[in-house]
């Protein structure tokens, strides 16, 4: 009878080589990096990434990290390229290309004209010696010992390590050029992380007669008529002013009755949360669920500079917004 195989005994040893793969770029991390950050840091156009087939797919991330962290990049196809595409190079551009072998025709077919045109070259091999080390204005190695494919023929340490290289170029941009998260968020407006990042209480509040509220002499039926009317779980209290001075809830509620307090007869002052917590509109969501978290609660008010109450929302709010 055949032993079943055990896929993790590979696993580890895939993670053991690429671990090591990736502990050997810290000798890599020398002049030529400072080097290469400052070229693409002080590029006036775009980093162009380039690479032939799995190099191609790094290059295609790396492109989009520092894309979207405060380096205006994009990836272009070697091959095409010679075809036509390198028009999209313009002349302030950076070129930063990827091959493990430093051998790619298709890249060694572009250095004549990227030469001629004066634009610098940044190359990522792990061949120091290779052609595109040779020409390059700056040479990043990324050299392994040893892929973790056993048969040493799939790209996958050596991918794994340029992938790396590439990660630590783009953050090290990222934090030299002061990027914060609001830059970040201008450049991911979609999906839950812009969401999270861009998202605030203005947005998608309750406004107008949908917001709760009622008046410090409501009697307390009433008041859980205007809860349910809005279906939030509470309502505002206000003065004659229309400043909010309290809040009251589906909890509060449950205490009153506990009291055995007749909410045919009392008053909504008598049994009303004062001082309760608010935001204002221009708050980001995310703060807001936060804020809910730590305070235990499922519902918030939105007041203006003078505590008038301009909005509300609960926790199904956020989540049909997509925030949590």
């Amino acid at each position: 009878m055949s032993t079943e195989f055990d896929y993790r005994v590979t696993a580890h040893r895939v993670l053991d080589i690429e671990k090591a793969a990736i502990e050997g770029l810290y000798q890599y991390l020398d002049v030529n990096f400072n080097e290469a950050c400052q070229l693409m840091f002080h590029c006036s156009g775009k980093v162009v990434v380039t690479g032939m087939g799995k190099s191609g797919h790094i290059a295609h991330k790396i492109a989009a990290t520092l894309a979207s962290t405060g380096t205006p990049a994009f990836f272009i196809h070697p091959g095409e390229a010679s075809h036509g595409d390198l028009g999209m190079i313009g002349k302030d551009d950076v070129v930063l290309a990827l091959s493990n072998s430093g051998e790619s025709h298709e890249i060694i077919a572009l250095l004549p004209v990227l030469k001629r045109r004066g634009i610098p070259l940044i190359c990522l091999t792990g061949n120091p010696a290779s052609t595109m080390a040779r020409e390059a204005k700056v040479h990043l190695c990324t050299h392994v010992e040893q892929e973790a494919c056993p048969l040493g023929l799939a790209p996958t340490a050596s991918t794994t390590a340029a992938l790396v290289m590439g990660d630590a170029l783009a953050v090290s941009l990222l934090e030299a050029r002061g990027f914060t998260a609001d830059d970040f968020a201008l450049s991911h407006p979609g999906g839950a992380l812009g969401k999270r990042l861009l998202l605030r209480v203005g947005d998608l509040m309750h406004q107008g007669e949908k917001v709760p509220s009622v008046g410090l002499n409501t009697l307390i039926i009433d008041a859980l008529t205007e809860i349910g009317r809005t279906g939030l779980g509470f309502t505002g209290v206000v003065n004659h002013d229309n400043q909010l001075v309290g809040i009251y809830t589906d909890g509060d509620l449950r205490r009153t009755l506990d009291q055995k307090v007749d909410v045919h007869r009392a008053t909504i002052a008598q049994v009303m949360t004062p001082h309760c917590t608010t935001v204002p509109a221009t708050m980001l969501a995310a703060q807001a669920v936060h804020l809910m978290e730590e305070k235990k609660i499922s519902g918030l008010l939105v007041v203006d500079e003078k505590n008038h109450p301009v909005g509300a929302f609960n926790m199904h709010d956020l989540l049909l917004a997509g925030v949590i």
